[in-house]
């Protein structure tokens, strides 16, 4: 494992910026401080003033392995997760077979340690008939149980309500949750078939997957929640109604909070003229001002994570009809520019970006010695130039699916490199995946 010096960084590191040097050794951040001299057998790596943040810890993924490898894979969306400045991701249990017991749990663990390229954890999925699973989970094997609240892949919408209360009663962990009312979104796939039959035009995708639906369900989440003390994350908020219902300020303490995914800061039910179903996503894009208020609400604390629910589907299946399209976007690669485009455009502070992307995460799911920029821990770090724009082209995407739906976006960012546990895995365009990420450890 190398050693590095890193001179003459910008950290920005729990609400600070700070001119500095970093050295790391042994994996692992070693020391801060203003000036740092070289010592024999390290490497110097030059910041040349650039944005030094700790990596994006993206809570929310499907990279589609097992069973639906066509897709993607643990290996082919890590490398995209490293070439976006995301070091440590969370991923869901709705593959092919899904995570909804120990073995297989484990099973996704024992192949991520072959292939993954970036720090790894997976959710145990949640079923109407998995409480005992659910009960007897060790709290250190999974960063949360996932329950879908709403319609799912396979049998893994959770409707029974003697099941749910069990689950908010028993979790051994946060519940992290999926929330649309899924007989509300079958209802208006009725109407909308009655009137355009399979041909429903995506612009009616957030009347389908509607706002009302979100609102009814994220309710149920947290009244279950509040009625047994459960620690509870609402995952990809929507809408602006949804953000009302969270408190304001730090996440220390809460015991509801909340999550908005980057699509939704970026994109509007206007661009669904321009990019039809490639952005059909569940819960849906819905109007602008969801979107600002989306934005608000994470400025000040009323959303606490940001991520990417990043979902890959081929370009082929996402050009059929409405019911044949599959839900969900590519994001990893991109995520972290898209954030900072609130930044140059003064909605959001850096320091608010870097809080929602690396250290919320790792304090509301207990991630041991990750997160931060502090001595001792884990050197999971990107660094970020802010004054080299760059043109997002298709050519470019290390995911397996080959497409984004930032194609044409120019960023005024761009992602100079990224380490992962002190290995320089991404540098000036260029990926070193030569070495493994690490299982993600939660102090519980």
């Amino acid at each position: 494992m190398t050693d590095w010096l890193l001179t003459n960084a910008l950290l920005v590191n729990e609400g600070r910026r700070l001119h500095a040097d970093l050295r790391i050794r042994g994996g692992r951040i070693e020391r801060i401080d203003g000036e740092l001299a070289a010592t024999p057998g390290e490497r110097v790596f030059d910041a040349r003033g650039r944005w030094l943040l700790p990596g994006m810890i993206d809570d929310q993924v499907h990279f589609r392995e097992p069973g639906l490898t066509h897709k993607a894979e643990i290996e082919t969306e890590s490398r995209a997760c490293v070439a976006g400045g995301i070091t440590s991701f969370m991923e869901m249990p709705n593959t092919r077979p899904p995570a909804t017991n120990r073995e297989a749990l484990e099973a996704k663990y024992a192949r991520a340690a072959e292939v993954s390229r970036a720090n790894y954890g997976f959710y145990l999925g949640a079923t109407n008939d998995n409480l005992a699973d659910i009960q007897q989970l060790d709290p250190k094997a999974a960063p949360g149980i996932k329950v879908f609240m709403g319609a799912s892949t396979g049998n893994m919408l959770v409707d029974d309500p003697a099941t749910l209360d069990g689950i908010f009663r028993d979790a051994p962990t946060p519940i992290i949750t999926h929330c649309e009312d899924t007989p509300m979104i079958l209802a208006n796939e009725d109407k909308a078939r009655q009137r355009w039959g399979e041909d429903i035009p995506p612009e009616q995708h957030p009347l389908i997957r509607s706002r009302e639906a979100c609102i009814k369900s994220t309710r149920l989440a947290i009244s279950l929640a509040r009625k047994h003390g459960t620690r509870l994350h609402v995952l990809h908020v929507s809408t602006a109604d949804e953000c009302a219902l969270f408190e304001p300020g730090p996440i220390e303490g809460k015991r509801i909070t909340a999550e908005t995914c980057v699509h939704f800061l970026h994109f509007s039910a206007e661009d669904y003229a321009r990019l039809g179903f490639l952005i059909k996503c569940n819960p849906a894009i819905k109007d602008a001002t969801d979107r600002e208020a989306i934005t608000r609400a994470l400025a000040e604390g009323r959303l606490d994570v940001l991520a990417t629910d990043h979902a890959p589907h081929l370009v082929t299946e996402k050009s059929g009809h409405y019911f044949r399209a599959p839900s969900g976007l590519p994001l990893v690669q991109y995520a972290l520019q898209c954030a900072l485009e609130r930044v140059f455009e003064g909605t959001l502070t850096l320091e608010r970006v870097v809080e929602a992307t690396s250290h919320a995460p790792a304090t509301l799911f207990d991630v041991s010695e990750r997160g931060f920029l502090r001595e001792g821990y884990w050197a999971d770090l990107v660094l970020v130039d802010p004054d080299t724009p760059h043109a997002v082209s298709a050519s470019e995407v290390l995911s397996k699916c080959r497409w984004t739906p930032f194609e044409g976006t120019t960023f005024r960012s761009t992602i100079a490199a990224t380490f992962v546990n002190g290995h320089l895995a991404w540098n000036e365009g260029q990926l070193d995946d030569t070495v493994r990420g690490r299982r993600l450890e939660f102090d519980r």
